[in-house]
Parts: C-alpha cells; structure tokens; sequence
C-alpha cells in the first residue's frame, strides 16, 4: 500500500483540513452545540443502527466528476497529485474549471452495470461522489445549477439512476458530500498551495467571497437534497476533510440536518468535533484497527480516486484481497474505489480486479461477512524493538502468514501461506474446538487436529490451495 505523501504535506502541513490519513486523527469534543444521534442513542439502538453496515465489511467508492475530463492533465502538463484534485493542485481558473461541463457527456455509464459490478464483486453498499471538492454536483440540484443536468450535455442524474438500480438489486446506497471545501463557490474552503492567498487559500478572485453564505445558500440545501430526492437512500453520508471554517456551531447545523434521518450512517470527517459514526483511515490499515469504534479503510486501487489516465500503477488482486481479509480481521470495513472515466467506463484494470475478488467472495464470504475481530492479534505482525516510524512511535512489522475472523460459534483461519509439511499451529484461545474443515471444500470433510493448553494443531490437506488465501474453519464453542 502506498501513502501519497503530497495529501499529507497538503493536509497536515496547513493544518487547514482533516483527513485520516496514516499518524493522524481528526479532533472530536464530547460537548456539542447541537446533539448528534451518537450523544444521545444507547448501545442497543447503535447497534441496531449499524447492524446493516457491520455486516457488509466491504464497500464501493466511486469517484467521479469533472475532473475525469483533464485526467490528470492541464495546460499540456501532467499535474502532479491525484485526479480529482487537479483544479487545486494546478491553480486551474474557476471559468476554465467550469468550462469542463460542456464537454461532459459520459453516455457510456450504466447505473446497473456498475451495481452489478459491485455484486458480483462482493461489495454490499456504494458510496458516489455526490459533490467533490471542484463543487460540481453529480446529481440534479435545485439550489445550484453547477450540477450535471443542468450543466451538462449529458441532462441525467447518475445518482437516481444508480438509486434505481441499488433498489432492484438489493445493496446500500450512499453519497459522499464536501461540505467545506469547494474550490468554484465563492466564499468556500480551499487548500493552500505555493501560489495560493496565504490568508483565504483562494488563487482566482471568483473564489472570494463569505463562507456562511456558501454553506447556507449551497452546501445545506444540497446535503437536505440528497437526503430527500433519493428515496430511502442515502444510507450513508460520507463527509470530508473539514477545516477551521466548520467551526462547532456550523457543523451543528449540518447536523440538525442530518438527525431528521435517525438510521444514518456518517462519518468522523464533518469536522466542529462531532465523532460521527466511523473512522475513516485512508490509505492505510491500522496496525491493531480502532478497538471500541466502527472503522472504515478507505483506499485506492492504484495511485489515484478520481481517474488519471497515466496512473497505471495497480495493486494485484492477491493485495486487494489480503487488504480485505486483514480489515476484517481488525473488525473494519474496506471501501475500495474505482474512477470511472469522462465516458462513465470503469477502467478495465479496475472491473477485472472487482471480479476476482467477487470469485473468491463467492466460496470465503462466509469468512468476511458478519464477523467479529480475530481472537488472537499476533498473527498481523508486531512492533519493532529497534525501527521507528515517522512519529517517532515503535513501527509496526506486518506478518502475512494468516489471519483470523470469528463468529458466535466459528473462528476462520485465512491462511495465506500454506505450509509444506501441511502443519498450522493456531496459538491457545478459551474456545473449545470441536471440528475442523476447508470452507472452500464442499464435502466439508473433517481435519485431523489436537487442541491442548499450547493451542491447536491442524493437519492440512495438500489439495484444494487458494494461491491468495485458503479459509480452514473451526467448529469452537
């Protein structure tokens, strides 16, 4: 997995917005102008609440907009940086950002063939770039006609479409929303650059303007749009990078907002000190998870969210899927993101990688979805006595022999390197084991093992090994 240093320069240097990135957090505060759902719920009704989401452990994100069109290119000059950052990282004027829109016409997406995908893939709930930081709506705003179908050859709205579709199909539906940044609304947050106005962020005076009016003419209309025009979806709102602008007293507005829809799921990233529901690491998976907190790994499959057209750098399906066993495993949830192009296409690289994680899904699921935390920990590495990482902190050194997953009456082995001798030793647990079988073995033919104060020894069969990650389940009680 690879961070990109130039988001963490960008964020944490400016100290103006959050994300979760690796060696960060997002401040939260327990006192609130305004009560959210989390101040006020008691645990049996968060748990009702996120049952849906806990169950799913793996999601799409999709990044799309505008930015497809340059895909990574502006004024002749490959600009460094992911996609659907080009406006900010290449000081793009406002007029010429816009221009874009007329030229967006992506006649080759197809809300069911993306639902499908994510289907067969084995995701449970889509989150859509609702709005990114550009500030082009992907949906049919009332309130701002900076949106695709009034903007726009194209005159449709992807996120009713893809509504429809996630309806029929039967998976989650939710839309993310940028509601302090946006780089073409006059008044609104941006991030500093070199060439930037060191006071507002801006580099085009079309972005001057009063940051109350922005979020009381634009954002908070739109965010009650979506949560309004869109059926019983969205079933997540995914905020982002929060900066001094969203002090306690305007986040508090959003979440007025957001408390008229009891069931939603949203996210640590609204900023004003609200917890929100998950943590959002991106681009990383934290060594131990967040014990105690709903967590959300939010990743790429090569370099970039929005679509690049040179960012060829993809990560093989074997990392993919190792990424999702290790997540739930940590009791996490693996949003992983395509970047369809200006033509609404999914890149081909992207749609292959989704299908194979999907073939294993298929027979390993079982192993994924709706499971508790490994009842182990030592099996995904250990920090080092000696190696520092860059906060000074002991590192951690990951371990990709096997890992584990646990239900009420089943702890899950995926192993990833099989053993030659066909010997797995499985540390002491207080459950006691009571059989033994390949998941992937439709006989469910029973294992050889002895189970004694030392742990378990498991003799395996040279047959039937997945070459990314071979499930042995034990009947434990």
């Amino acid at each position: 997995m690879k961070l990109m240093a130039w988001v963490v320069a960008a964020v944490l240097s400016t100290g103006a917005a959050l994300a979760q990135m690796q060696g960060d957090s997002i401040p939260t505060s327990e006192k609130h102008p305004v009560a959210s759902v989390q101040d006020t719920e008691t645990a049996a009704q968060r748990d009702a609440r996120m049952a849906w989401w806990r169950e799913a452990r793996f999601g799409m994100f999709i990044h799309w907009g505008l930015y497809s069109i340059p895909a990574g290119t502006w004024d002749g000059k490959q600009i460094p940086g992911i996609g659907e950052w080009i406006m900010n990282n290449g000081s793009i004027p406002v007029a010429d950002y816009k221009g874009f829109a007329a030229k967006f016409n992506p006649v080759g997406f197809s809300a069911h063939d993306i639902v499908a995908l994510a289907k067969a893939s084995g995701m449970k709930y889509i989150v859509i770039t609702a709005k990114h930081h550009d500030g082009f709506a992907m949906f049919d705003s009332k309130v701002n006609d900076f949106n695709i179908v009034a903007a726009t050859p194209f005159k449709r709205d992807p996120l009713q479409e893809l509504a429809g579709e996630a309806r029929k199909q039967g998976i989650k539906l939710g839309f993310y929303y940028s509601q302090d940044q946006d780089w073409t609304a006059p008044g609104a947050s941006a991030i500093l650059r070199a060439n930037h106005d060191p006071v507002t962020h801006h580099w085009d005076k079309a972005q001057d303007g009063d940051f109350d009016k922005y979020l009381h003419e634009k954002a908070i209309p739109q965010i009650k749009e979506l949560l309004t025009n869109y059926g019983e979806f969205p079933a997540v709102v995914w905020f982002d990078t929060p900066t001094k602008n969203m002090s306690p007293e305007r986040a508090a507005e959003i979440v007025a907002l957001v408390n008229t829809h009891p069931n939603l799921i949203w996210n640590n990233r609204l900023g004003g000190g609200y917890k929100g529901d998950t943590e959002t690491p991106e681009q990383f998976i934290p060594a131990q998870g967040y014990p105690g907190r709903d967590w959300e790994a939010c990743m790429t499959m090569n370099d970039t969210w929005g679509f690049k057209s040179y960012d060829l750098n993809f990560k093989s399906t074997e990392t993919l899927l190792r990424n999702l066993i290790d997540i739930a495993s940590k009791g996490g949830n693996y949003l992983l993101n395509i970047g369809p192009d200006s033509n609404g296409i999914v890149p081909a690289a992207e749609v292959s990688r989704l299908k194979e994680m999907g073939k294993w899904l298929k027979v390993n699921g079982e192993a994924i979805y709706g499971t508790s935390p490994t009842l182990f920990g030592g099996e995904a590495g250990s920090f080092s006595e000696t190696e520092k990482d860059k906060a000074g902190k002991p590192k951690f050194v990951p371990s990709w022999e096997w890992r584990s997953t646990t239900k009420a009456d089943k702890v899950y082995l995926e192993i990833f390197s099989w053993p030659a001798d066909g010997k797995f030793h499985v540390p002491p647990m207080k459950r006691a084991v009571t059989g033994a079988y390949r998941l992937s073995d439709p006989t469910r033919r029973a294992l050889k093992f002895t189970q004694t104060d030392s742990g378990v020894d498991i003799q395996l069969p040279r047959e039937g090994v997945n070459p990314v990650a071979t499930v042995v389940v034990l009947k434990a009680r």
